[in-house]
């Protein structure tokens, strides 16, 4: 008789996404405006858009039992599961520029992008 053993690894999840220090440093700016201790960035994908799908963000102060959370400094960002795995690998970045400042998400699973930068396929 022979007997097999099968080693399996249960890790953290990958981050859904991930915040440059620029957009950390503006989303604590902007929590530190509003009311509530317990406030998190909920970064959400949902149906709709030119491309089939469009981003979400806004603060948030409820986050559900199986809602995929990340500490980036003092910003704690949540995303739900459904979201995250169309946002794995995905960068939330944030630009004060002469082009325009703004939030913008980088995601490697995005297949086609819309010319607004807000919906993907």
């Amino acid at each position: 008789m022979t007997t097999m053993a099968t080693s399996v690894s249960i890790g953290r999840k990958p981050d859904p996404v991930t915040l440059t220090d620029d957009a950390a440093a503006k989303v604590a700016e902007l929590l530190a405006q509003e009311e509530g201790d317990d406030l998190a960035l909920r970064v959400a994908v949902k149906p709709g858009g030119c491309s089939g799908y469009s981003y979400e963000m806004f603060f948030d102060a409820e986050t559900a039992d199986d809602d995929v959370t990340r500490d980036f400094g003092d910003v704690r960002v949540v995303v739900d599961p459904a979201s995250a795995e169309l946002l794995t690998g995905a960068t939330l970045d944030y630009s004060d520029g002469l082009q325009g400042a703004g939030f913008h998400i980088t995601n490697p699973n995005a297949t086609r992008t819309c010319g607004c930068g807000s919906s993907f396929s």
